[in-house]
């Protein structure tokens, strides 16, 4: 070989060559993406051609039609227009078959397919594959663990301690009302909530709602759930690394580690406690032990304890759950008895006659309340915390109506619009709670606040007994009025919001 042959001059030709060839190569790549894109978009409208929708951007589907939160009154105002189902273009190959029928739900939800992954795989780095996102054997075996901290023996006691969770806050409205100005109480209730749950369910016992690292733990689960729906139908965002550069991606990253360092100080705190031998021989005498000790305690199919990671994700998933839903389903109920003063007053001549002046609730008395829970359910039609929920069809389904859909579509149950479909409910957007009278008629499938079938929420027993609990207590204290200058705008997040918050007027009882 001659020295010629190997002089720097020669490099350039072969670095353009290898550029060209790279270049091919993209295009090809990119040309084969495109070409799997489009025939992905073609099986998907020839596999929907039997569910008509409103006309779509062939790259930003319905971007068009839904304005900022504006998403709840566009699908009922489709469920109007389109029976049962409709598709839903979120961006050019990305769709989902929205359904509000009962019994489109009662066929979705008595099958087995497994949570929407394109949707829930995003909630991961939060709150980790707890019982939400898990899905198959190992959520079996995650349900059937933590079945026996929902049992009647673990509930009874844990009405006492909602009881002062809820005289606390009621304690601080008596306080701030002096200033004779609107309240708003979502954050005060969703630390109600959580000071509740934290004791009730982690063996948690210090003042969480004077807590300020309890309030910066409410506001991260706050921005979480704002920057999880976005990020869900954002195209660009759907891609962890671009997200993870986005400004989106570091609040993102900043609010989940807020909540982990949450969770992970109350796992510390309880493991700390079960070291002292006294605290051991209390939890051997107790019939049924509390979540997190069950957690603690857990042994799975295999023998082994949960790793420190299925047991953080079991505690993130359950605090977030256990206290936001339930802030959701009290603030709203709130609400709509401030909406309506009548229901109002009979919700309250109901639980004086039954509780006197409050000094104590019992379990049992939380059945004898039947116009209250009337109340309570009739609020929780028309603002159910969980709006949605998804799933991904593992085989094919034909529907009562004779439609059908392939193996591998994505659906959403829309609650919302199931709750207030005009088909389902005359007159859906009345508040009227004769609706769940006791010799009053539906679906069994019309109403869903805990979503349905072997998936519906483990903790639905205890969330109404804390709406029971919280609406009873502030009915013998406050009266409650709306702000007519700020009625609450419902916007669909992971659990239902108000877009300017929920301000009321509260006046103390004599």
């Amino acid at each position: 070989m001659s020295i010629a042959a190997l002089s720097p001059t020669s490099f350039p030709g072969s670095i353009s060559g290898l550029l060209q060839v790279a270049s091919l190569l993209g295009l090809l790549l990119l040309l084969l993406k495109a070409v799997q894109l489009y025939l992905h978009r073609q099986w998907l409208l020839k596999a929907l051609q039997q569910f008509p929708c409103p006309p779509s951007h062939w790259f930003f589907g319905h971007k068009h039609e839904f304005q900022i939160d504006q998403e709840l009154e566009k699908l009922v105002k489709w469920a109007k227009e389109f029976p049962s189902a409709c598709p839903r273009w979120l961006w050019g190959t990305k769709v989902v078959i929205v359904l509000y029928d009962p019994d489109y739900m009662k066929v979705i939800l008595g099958r087995s397919d497994p949570k929407a992954h394109s949707t829930y795989r995003l909630l991961s780095p939060w709150i980790g594959y707890g019982l939400l996102l898990l899905n198959g054997q190992t959520w079996f075996q995650h349900r059937r663990t933590l079945t026996p901290a929902f049992h009647y023996d673990i509930l009874k006691p844990y009405v006492a301690v909602m009881v002062n969770s809820v005289r606390v806050m009621l304690d601080k409205w008596e306080q701030l009302i002096s200033q004779d100005s609107p309240l708003e109480i979502f954050q005060s209730v969703s630390l109600m909530t959580l000071d509740s749950i934290m004791k009730c369910a982690f063996s948690h016992q210090s003042g969480t709602q004077f807590d300020k690292n309890s309030h910066s733990y409410i506001q991260a689960i706050g921005d979480l759930n704002s920057l999880t729906f976005t990020r869900v139908r954002n195209i660009f965002h759907q891609n962890d690394t671009i997200y993870s550069l986005s400004s989106n991606g570091r609040l993102f990253k900043q609010a989940c580690k807020l909540a982990h360092e949450h969770t992970d100080q109350v796992i510390k705190q309880r493991k700390s406690q079960l070291q002292d031998e006294n605290e051991l021989e209390k939890i051997k005498r107790k019939r049924h032990l509390d979540f997190l000790d069950i957690l603690l305690f857990a042994r799975m199919a295999d023998g082994k304890s949960l790793s420190n990671k299925d047991l953080r994700a079991e505690v993130d998933t359950f605090m977030f759950e256990g206290h936001d839903t339930t802030a959701s389903g009290i603030s709203w109920t709130l609400y709509a008895l401030a909406a309506h003063p009548e229901h109002q007053q009979k919700c309250r001549e109901e639980v004086q006659s039954l509780l006197g002046d409050g000094s104590s609730i019992t379990w049992e008395q939380l059945d004898q309340m039947p116009y209250t829970t009337m109340c309570i359910k009739e609020a929780l039609r028309l603002y159910p915390p969980v709006p949605n929920v998804s799933r991904d069809l593992s085989k094919p389904v034909t529907f009562p109506d004779g439609r059908s859909l392939p193996k591998g579509i994505t659906v959403s149950l829309s609650i919302y619009t199931l709750h207030h479909n005009p088909k389902v409910w005359p007159n859906p957007e009345v508040y009227d709670p004769s609706r769940f009278a006791p010799d009053a008629t539906r679906h069994s499938h019309a109403f869903l606040p805990f979503s349905g079938g072997s998936r519906n929420c483990i903790g639905k027993q205890f969330a109404m007994n804390e709406l029971k609990v919280a609406v009873a207590l502030t009915l013998l204290r406050f009266e409650l009025l709306p702000d007519p200058m700020r009625i609450p705008q419902p916007v669909a997040r992971l659990v239902l919001k108000s877009k300017n918050g929920i301000y009321l007027r509260l006046r103390k009882l004599k």
